[in-house]
C-alpha cells in the first residue's frame, strides 16, 4: 500500500474510439514520415515493428500513469471474488501447505492494475469469511487465513488490498488472541473445534468463551525447514497505513472487548474455569487468563496507535487529521457490554459484525478513554468488587503505554 493508502470516501458504516463520420482523412503533412511512401521495404520494416508492440502492449502496462510495469488481475481470480466456495478452495493450502506456493502467487503482485488491488482484497475476505454471521469458520476457511497472513508477509500491499485483508483477520479476531510468542506445539495451520476445546480446567490455548464447532486459524504455525510462517504484527503495520482497514481492525477489536466482558462473571471472572485441586496454580489462577486476555487485546489496539504516531512522524500518513476524519468516517459507533451476564458462545463471524451500541463519544484515537468507558459501565451495572475493576483498569493501562512506546 503506498503514499498512505488514501482510501475512498464511504459513510459512517463504511458500505462502499473513432469517430465515423465519413471524412476523409487530411494528407499526410511533411515530416520524416513522409518518405514510408517512396520506400516499401522501409514502410514494411516499420508495419512489423508497430505490430510486434501492438502485441506486447496488452501485456506491460503502466499504472497511474507512471512508468511502473503493471500485472492485470486474470479473470479467472477476479471470478473468485463474487464466488466464495471457490475462492476457498483456491486458498486453502491444505495441512500439509502443499499448495502454499500456488496461494502466494494468486495473491501477490507488485502493481496490479486497475481497481486489481481490491480485488484481491475481495478474493480474501471471500475466501475465508464464515457463510453467515450465525455459521463458524470451517476448517479449510481458517487454513486459508493462515495462507493469507503468511503469503503476505513482508509485502506491500497494492492500492485497495488493506480494507479486504482487514476483514479477514476482524473475523479471526480471537484467533489473533494466540499469536503471542513462538509456539513449537502449533503443528498445523489450522486446528478442528475438537482441538480447541477447553480441557478439564476449562481452558484453552486458543481462547475463552468459544463457539463450538468452530475450527481455528493457528498464526503461530511455522513450516519446518522454510520461510513460510505469518507474522501478523508486521501485516498489521501495513493495514495501518490505509485508515478503512485502520478502522476495521480498531472496531473488531473494540467489539470484542464488550463481547468478552459480559461474558465474565460477578467477580470479572471466566466462568468456565474450573480449577484443579492440588494442582500447582499461578498467582491469581481464577484472574490470571482474563488478564492475560486483556493484555493482548490492549497490545493489539496499542500497536495500532502507534503504527499511526510513526506513520504520522516519517510522512508516510501526510495529514494526520485527514486520516484520522477518515477513521472515523468508516467507524461503525462504540460497543458496550451487556448490563447483565452473557451466555451465549456464537462464532468469530459474529463477533466482527457486532451491531453498535450508539455512537463514538470523545476522541476515538484516545483508546484509553474508549477502553476505560466501557469497562466503567459495564463494572457499574455489574455491580463488579471496586477492587477488581481497580485491576482490570491497571491492566489495561500499563499494557496501553507498553504497546504504544515499544521501538518500532
Amino acid at each position: 500500500m503506498r503514499d498512505g493508502g488514501q482510501a475512498g470516501e464511504a459513510d459512517a458504516d463504511g458500505d462502499d474510439g473513432l469517430r465515423a463520420d465519413g471524412a476523409q482523412p487530411d494528407p499526410a503533412p511533411p515530416g520524416r514520415f513522409t518518405r514510408l511512401r517512396w520506400h516499401p521495404l522501409l514502410t514494411s520494416a516499420v508495419a512489423l515493428a508497430l505490430l510486434a508492440t501492438a502485441v506486447v502492449v496488452p501485456l506491460v502496462l503502466t499504472a497511474s500513469g507512471d512508468d511502473t510495469r503493471c500485472q492485470e488481475i486474470p479473470a479467472s481470480t477476479r471470478a473468485l471474488a463474487e464466488d466464495p466456495a471457490a475462492a476457498t478452495r483456491a486458498l486453502d493450502p491444505g495441512d500439509d501447505l502443499a499448495r502454499f506456493d500456488a496461494v502466494r502467487a494468486l495473491l501477490v503482485h507488485e502493481h496490479p492494475c486497475g481497481d486489481g488491488g481490491r480485488i484481491l482484497g475481495d478474493v480474501v475476505d471471500a475466501a475465508t469469511r464464515a457463510t453467515g454471521l450465525g455459521n463458524p469458520h470451517t476448517l479449510p476457511q481458517a487454513r486459508g487465513a493462515f495462507a493469507v497472513a503468511a503469503a503476505l508477509r513482508g509485502v506491500e500491499l497494492p492500492d485497495g488490498m488493506a480494507p479486504g485483508v482487514a476483514r479477514m483477520l476482524a473475523q479471526y479476531v480471537v484467533d489473533q488472541h494466540r499469536y503471542v510468542s513462538s509456539d513449537e506445539d502449533a503443528g498445523l495451520p489450522a486446528v478442528p473445534a475438537r482441538s480447541a476445546e477447553p480441557n478439564a480446567e476449562g481452558w484453552t490455548t486458543y481462547g475463552r468463551f468459544l463457539a463450538p464447532g468452530e475450527a481455528h486459524a493457528d498464526f503461530e504455525h511455522a513450516q519446518p525447514y522454510t520461510d513460510v510462517h505469518a507474522d501478523l504484527e508486521e501485516l498489521v503495520a501495513e493495514l495501518a497505513k490505509d485508515p478503512e482497514a485502520f478502522a476495521i481492525l480498531y472496531t473488531a477489536e473494540r467489539a470484542w472487548f464488550a463481547y468478552y466482558l459480559e461474558r465474565l462473571d460477578g467477580q470479572g471472572r471466566d466462568p468456565d474455569y474450573r480449577p484443579v485441586p492440588d494442582k500447582d496454580q499461578f498467582d491469581s489462577p481464577v484472574t490470571y487468563w482474563v488478564d492475560n486476555d486483556l493484555e493482548h487485546m490492549t497490545d493489539r489496539i496499542g500497536t495500532l496507535m502507534k503504527y499511526r504516531a510513526h506513520y504520522a512522524r516519517n510522512g508516510t500518513i501526510p495529514d494526520l487529521t485527514a486520516f484520522d476524519a477518515t477513521v472515523r468516517r468508516y467507524t461503525r459507533g462504540s460497543y458496550l457490554a451487556h448490563s447483565t451476564q452473557v451466555t451465549s458462545r456464537p462464532p468469530m463471524a459474529g463477533i466482527a459484525a457486532r451491531h453498535p451500541s450508539g455512537r463514538v463519544r470523545g476522541d476515538l484515537m484516545d483508546p484509553r478513554h474508549q477502553l476505560f468507558t466501557v469497562l466503567d459501565a459495564w463494572a457499574t451495572a455489574r455491580k463488579i468488587p471496586r477492587a477488581r475493576a481497580d485491576a482490570m483498569r491497571q491492566v489495561i493501562d500499563d499494557r496501553y503505554v507498553r504497546a504504544l512506546w515499544l521501538t518500532v
